[in-house]
């Protein structure tokens, strides 16, 4: 009994006719992908017409494709063989926000020999609100402005600034004489004149091929005599620029058109042409800096100008980025810098905030931000940390020490710096030995400051900043392990030892403030940005005996040239690191200073001695910095 009544029951079911759910599925499905092969139309020929209308008219949105779910389903109550569908449609334009909107399908059940099959009924509003058979879908993005870049006092550092584009309209001249201007410019401008040559060759008939975007004020270039030629042209423009060319470029970074990387990594937020952050802090912060578009739909026929708007989101300005340089002290140093060859740096820095207010690093960097990523050996510099080791170890600034002209450690020679004075020689309190930069002396200490006690030092003086800075930054690195020869190199800042000029500015500011100082360059909270030092903490009492041997430097020492230089006294050290290169011994010059509320360090990769090449660059800076 109980399986006669299973059978009744499967017979029941065979004899229930299809609803519409299945065949509005299948349209759904088909208006998301494009691939109508599973609807049922009313129509013979209506899947053909279905395809391509949906590619003609979605042709503007690519490479965006939509969602299509399905909604409510009413079947007519006066004919249960018609059935209309809403359809919502949900479209991911990158514009903030979705498009979404609902159609209604229209289904109809049975044909002649098919009497349960639901077909749709096609047209062209099936893909957008009251879409005639003659329109399409465009959308066009409403730029907004990439945020500012801050600096000190919430001065504009990169804002959108006059430029020209420079370079070849294909629309002017004939071939020849494009290929003439080609070469002509590139010559002019020290480029491949074959390569843009052939960039010009390549591009379209109605092209401008540029070749490069000049500051309208940039007097480097004379725009009059590159457009000499009928073929080039100068375009007005605006980009994202800082006040200068050489303005902190290396750690500010630089904007231009979004490299083909760039738009691939922004899962759609950046399309091509798009303005995006190239390097540095810029591209560090381009999420933060870029602006959202803004969107506009419209739905418009071929050979009509008249259009109807469907959706439309607002544009959004990127957040600004608010940073700690000073104009006036980064101009200054970087001009400082500019005609100077060998890698270089000048960092200042405010010892009472660790705000970094100059960050220069020299044309002879190749482009490498020599002040914040630079590892050169420090020298005499690193006594500042060798003699924080010694403080702590009991010894004070009057504690005798033996200077003599020359030490060996383990067979090997170490010297003082050539022409050092002899009336600085002998058993000398330890403010003598520093003043006049003795190495013998700092070496004969090297048990005193053992290889970690270097480490836990330098750590006090900046060196051991944890968490995110905010931007790429070495300070500095001391070995843990370093004995014999190699220890008493590191006690005079060679050897293994490596310090960026950033390192060695926040060393001086350390001292300045009178506690462990934590550079920044980046100010914004929302960033969570939370860079601490895990050091013991540098006292008042030790900063301000190692205040008192920099001063020294500079009253008895090898900078007695500041003591003239206006403001507040100057407290300074000198240091030459040798190195070899190519067989030859050469020298790292040198310098950091404090003076009131500023800490700078300066760096020459190839030089004399710190007093004599870089020496004059830090006394330029700080009767810079004091106005004159």
């Amino acid at each position: 009994m109980a399986v006669l009544t299973v059978l009744v029951g499967l017979t029941g079911c065979t004899n229930e006719r299809p609803g519409p759910e299945a065949a509005a599925r299948a349209l759904a499905s088909a208006l998301a992908s494009g691939d109508f092969s599973r609807v049922v139309f009313d129509e013979p020929d209506a899947a053909d017409t279905a395809t391509a209308r949906r590619d003609a008219a979605y042709a503007g949105l690519a490479p965006h494709e939509p969602q299509v779910t399905v909604g409510d389903i009413t079947v007519d109550p006066e004919d249960e063989d018609a059935a209309a569908v809403a359809l919502t449609f949900s479209w991911d334009l990158g514009a903030g926000e979705p498009w979404e909107y609902a159609v209604r399908a229209q289904l109809a059940r049975g044909a002649e020999g098919d009497p349960d099959t639901w077909r749709a009924t096609w047209a062209s509003a099936l893909l957008a609100p009251e879409l005639t058979d003659a329109e399409s879908l465009v959308s066009e993005r409403v730029g907004a402005e990439r945020g500012e870049v801050l600096g000190a006092g919430g001065v504009t550092l990169i804002v959108n600034r006059p430029v020209y584009r420079i370079g070849i309209d294909k629309t002017l001249g004939d071939e020849a004489a494009q290929q003439e201007g080609a070469r002509a410019l590139a010559t002019a401008l020290g480029m491949d004149p074959d390569a843009f040559a052939a960039r010009v060759a390549e591009a379209g008939p109605k092209a401008f091929v540029e070749a490069i975007v000049v500051r309208v004020d940039d007097a480097d270039y004379d725009v009059t005599a590159l457009t000499a030629s009928p073929t080039v042209r100068a375009l007005d423009d605006s980009v994202p620029l800082a006040p200068t060319r050489a303005f902190a470029r290396q750690v500010l970074g630089v904007v231009g058109p979004a490299t083909a990387e760039i738009v691939d990594d922004s899962d759609g937020a950046v399309v091509a042409g798009d303005l995006a952050g190239l390097s540095g802090l810029v591209r560090q912060y381009d999420a933060r800096l870029r602006s959202t578009p803004g969107l506009v739909v419209s739905a418009t026929a071929e050979g009509s100008d008249a259009s109807r708007e469907l959706f439309s989101t607002d544009p959004v300005a990127g957040a600004a980025l608010h940073t700690t340089l000073d104009v006036g002290l980064q101009t200054e140093a970087d001009a400082l810098l500019a005609d100077v060859g060998p890698a270089s740096a000048i960092v200042a820095v405010q010892p009472s905030t660790g705000d970094v207010l100059a960050v220069a690093s020299g044309p002879g960097g190749d482009g490498m931000s020599t002040a914040t990523l630079g590892q050169y050996a420090p020298g005499s510099t690193f006594k500042v940390v060798s003699s924080l080791a010694l403080l702590r170890s009991g010894a004070t600034a009057d504690t005798d020490v033996p200077c003599t002209p020359t030490i060996t450690v383990d067979g090997r020679e170490f010297a003082n710096f050539p022409d050092y004075p002899s009336s600085a020689l002998g058993t000398v309190p330890l403010r003598t030995a520093f003043a006049n930069s003795c190495n013998t002396a700092f070496i004969s200490q090297r048990d005193a400051a053992p290889a970690q006690a270097l480490v836990d030092a330098a750590g006090s003086l900046g060196w051991d900043g944890d968490g995110d800075r905010g931007f790429a930054a070495f300070l500095g690195s001391v070995p843990s392990d370093s004995t014999g020869t190699d220890h008493a190199a590191t006690m005079i800042g060679q050897g293994w030892v490596l310090a960026s000029p950033l390192g060695m500015a926040t060393v001086a500011a350390s001292v300045a403030a009178g506690h462990t100082v934590v550079p920044r360059v980046v100010t914004d909270d929302d960033l969570g940005i939370d860079a601490t030092s895990a050091a013991a903490p540098l006292t008042e009492t030790e900063a301000a005996t190692l205040h008192e041997l920099m001063r020294g430097v500079v009253t008895d020492g090898g900078a007695t040239f500041l003591l003239d230089v206006p403001g507040a006294e100057v407290a300074a050290k000198t240091g030459t690191a040798e190195f070899e290169t190519d067989g030859e011994v050469r020298n790292h010059a040198w310098m950091i200073a404090v003076q009131g509320d500023l800490a700078v360090a300066v760096f020459v990769d190839e030089g004399e001695y710190g007093s004599t090449t870089a020496g004059p660059l830090l006394e330029a800076f700080l009767r810079a910095a004091n106005g004159g």
